[in-house]
């Protein structure tokens, strides 16, 4: 009798975390993932036997850790110092990079970049495209000032092919865009899907880490701002590279959300210009140069992000409300703690804001992520409720918490040296601050200990405009 061929073994995988089940369930089960896409029925293709690719025909032994030396992992500087800045100090060699971002904020552009860069240094890139034609990719180079010497062009989607290129080629940086185009005769699912993905960046990595060349490979933003694809793949690569962008904004933020070579809390900002994007060295006085002195509404906040502070402008605009429940719109800062604050200050601090539309918007398109612009943001909604504008010259930071009070921030001198470089005059911040700190010459420091202490000392009869003495009207009845 015959025997009866085994069925190909399947599993179901989440499309969101990669996380695999031997039967369906629905949904997935891992706690916190939170997918709402239900489960893929997917092949599983047998493992090779024998090490991976970049281990095979080594003699791995026991060593101890402090004999180790990093002599043979220098890194290659780029031009750009806030690339430098985000990779923590260049290229490393047979790293992998992953480069993601929303369609259109420039990774294609920062990619074309990257090879100009390495061919600047004689070194020979193959860039593989498998969405764009050469032809746009050249319409793209010449908007950029760059011929196109020493890149090589590879349309091409077919993983093994890919492979193939790169081990006949030998190039000394490799550029993949897009991972979600590439697909493996191994898988029997479409590109772009959990098992593709997947396959596509092992190769890679075992490629990159076999050649000691490095990689970098671009990837799709979904809508919720995760990246497309399965979350294995973040695992997998060395380095995973956000570039954020506001709509209409001009410039770009680069975050590094992993980084085995370096800090994960250092950002670059770029400026998307004609001739691509352009490093901001100095983003303060970038913004403070677009500032209307004496606006309405907009206060200043150092906040640090990396190892150096940044002064950005918050603005917002109160409106008396049509609706039931007013609107509370939040651009670049955290929506529920703009919640939190609006309900503050208007418990606390004696600001009617419960029957105003609140907009908050964070100049030039940044994000902020931690609660020292809380002062700033209260104060600038303060001076939009009462139409009194507040002092140009100042800049404010501090926490503020469910009482009303100030509660003390990290680096508090370095956020206080970064305004004085700019010329700013006058500054608002927690009164537990103050100890310690050391005021620049010509610098007036107020600590400020609540809430209704802090909107006092910038709305007070000696301002100009009816509705400063409107404001500590309401205060004192408050």
């Amino acid at each position: 009798m015959a025997k009866v061929k085994d069925r190909q073994r399947t599993v179901f995988m989440c499309p969101s975390c990669g996380n695999e089940s031997p039967k369906w369930m629905g949904f997935c089960p891992a706690q916190g993932c939170g997918s709402q896409s239900p489960l893929v029925e997917t092949a599983v293709v047998p493992a090779a036997k024998g090490r991976p690719g970049w281990l095979a025909g080594q003699s791995i032994d026991v060593v101890e850790l402090s004999s180790i030396s990093t002599a043979d992992q220098p890194r290659d500087p780029l031009p750009s110092s806030e690339l430098n800045r985000v990779l923590g100090g260049g290229v490393v060699p047979g790293s992998v990079v992953l480069l993601a971002g929303e369609p259109g904020v420039g990774k294609s552009t920062l990619l074309l970049q990257l090879a100009q860069y390495a061919a600047a240094k004689g070194k020979k890139v193959l860039y593989v495209s498998g969405e764009e034609s050469p032809q746009q990719i050249k319409l793209r180079s010449d908007r950029l000032g760059f011929a196109g010497e020493g890149v090589l062009m590879l349309p091409e989607t077919d993983l093994a092919a890919v492979i193939e290129k790169l081990d006949s080629i030998r190039p000394g940086l490799a550029i993949v865009d897009s991972i979600q185009t590439l697909y493996s005769d191994d898988e029997t699912s479409g590109p772009g899907s959990v098992g593709q993905v997947r396959e596509a960046g092992l190769r890679l990595l075992r490629w990159a880490k076999a050649s000691g060349t490095p990689v970098f490979v671009s990837g799709h933003m979904t809508k919720d701002g995760s990246l497309a694809g399965p979350r294995v793949l973040e695992h997998m690569v060395d380095v995973v590279l956000y570039l954020e962008s506001q709509e209409d904004g001009g410039y770009r933020v680069l975050r590094a959300g992993k980084n085995r070579f370096g800090a994960t809390t250092e950002v670059g900002v770029f400026e998307m210009t004609e001739r691509g994007l352009t490093d901001v060295s100095d983003p303060s006085r970038a913004l403070l140069s677009q500032r209307a002195g004496g606006s309405i509404g907009a206060a200043l906040t150092p906040v640090v992000e990396g190892s150096r502070a940044l002064l950005l402008e918050v603005q917002a605009l109160t409106s008396p409300s049509q609706l039931p429940a007013p609107r509370r719109v939040a651009n670049g800062f955290d929506y529920n703690r703009l919640l939190m604050l609006a309900a503050v200050a208007s418990r606390r601090a004696g600001l009617e804001l419960s029957g105003q539309d609140i907009i908050v918007n964070v100049a030039g398109g940044f994000k902020i992520g931690e609660p020292a612009a809380d002062l700033a943001l209260v104060l600038a909604m303060a001076s939009s409720l009462y139409n009194c504008p507040l002092d140009p010259g100042m800049f404010a930071f501090g926490e503020v918490g469910l009482s009303a009070e100030i509660r003390a921030v990290s680096q508090a001198q370095r956020r206080v040296m970064e305004a004085a470089r700019l010329g700013l005059k006058r500054c608002i911040l927690p009164e537990s601050c103050l100890e310690g700190l050391t005021v620049p010459p010509g610098m007036k420091a107020t600590g400020v200990r609540t809430l209704r202490q802090a909107v006092n000392a910038v709305l007070s009869k000696d301002r100009s405009g009816d509705g400063a003495w409107g404001a500590e009207a309401a205060l004192e009845a408050g």
